[in-house]
């Protein structure tokens, strides 16, 4: 079959002849229609392990049932959330790491899910509640963000986010943001609650906006620049702060009632995936370097003939 693999030299993908994957007896195997590029696995492409495929976000159909029963059966379209490989024409899947979708839900949207959705939902989960406080979101315009500005919207949260520019931020404000700011510095503390992907110089400034014994998450490094934090610059700062960090990985638990619920939000207009680049498999590596240049509002997704 035909998968993209890491190209040998440029940090970017390129097609090759595979095996077919063999589901193990918990797994299905899934042909896959559309999938979604996530910024971390472009990380990885610089610098891939070896034996290492991209693909952790697919939707598409099942040609062969699980053996031990479990999953959906052949003929059902499925979301999914493999550890990877699944750039390919056919990508075996755990079944406790999947859900089937609705008619009304096609494959494109479905693919947008998994990775970015589930850090979203499990990010507020992790934040408690939400209704009536204050939250600062770093680093919005990305699949993630326009998730959590959503969910926390609709949780009651005061979201302020921080965008690049005002085109990318028109879309938030639409999805329920109380404000958009295009640094952290425009932005008006105290807040409750930071969530922060961009590291670098950025986390210090959030940090210094929290309210008394508010808390920042920190998922992600998006600037790729470590952080460096002052403790004296922190005795002038917030009272009792507390920087935790956070992974989507749920380790005690499977995706796949987490991907439920975020296929469930979808069908019923309450969440809304914003596939700011659409396009065909053949031109993954130029998605690729729109997702670098960030360059793509949202979800990055590719379909398959």
């Amino acid at each position: 079959m035909k998968a993209l693999v890491p190209a040998e030299a440029d940090g970017t993908v390129e097609f090759a002849e595979v095996p077919e994957p063999e589901p193990g007896p918990a797994e299905v195997l899934v042909k896959v229609d559309a999938f979604s590029v996530n910024r971390g696995e472009t990380f990885l492409l610089e610098d891939p392990p070896p034996g290492w495929r991209p693909g952790k976000d697919i939707a598409g159909l099942v040609v062969q049932a699980a053996a031990d029963g479990s999953g959906p059966a052949v003929g059902q379209r499925v979301v999914a959330h493999p550890p990877g490989a699944g750039w390919a024409e056919y990508a075996a899947v755990r079944t406790d790491a999947l859900a089937v979708l609705p008619e009304r839900l096609d494959a494109p949207t479905a693919a947008a899910l998994p990775l970015a959705g589930l850090t979203a939902l499990r990010l507020l989960r992790a934040a408690g509640p939400v209704a009536g406080r204050r939250l600062l979101l770093t680093g919005a315009s990305g699949g993630v963000g326009h998730y959590l500005a959503e969910l926390a919207a609709a949780a009651g949260a005061q979201l302020t986010a921080v965008t690049a520019n005002a085109e990318r931020g028109l879309r938030l404000r639409e999805l329920g943001a109380a404000e958009v700011v295009h640094s952290v510095a425009a932005a008006n503390g105290p807040y409750d609650l930071v969530l922060e992907s961009t590291g670098g110089t950025e986390l210090p400034r959030a940090l210094a906006l929290l309210a008394p014994r508010g808390r920042l998450l920190w998922f992600g490094q998006a600037s790729r620049e470590p952080v460096r934090l002052d403790f004296f610059a922190l005795l002038n700062g917030p009272v009792s702060a507390t920087v935790q960090h956070f992974s989507y990985a749920d380790v005690d638990h499977p995706d796949g009632p987490d991907l439920r619920t975020l296929v469930r939000l979808t069908a019923e207009g309450r969440l809304h995936p914003e596939l700011g680049l659409l396009d065909d498999w053949r031109n993954t590596a130029g998605a690729i370097a729109a997702l670098r240049g960030r360059r793509v509002r949202g979800n990055t997704v590719l379909t398959l003939d």
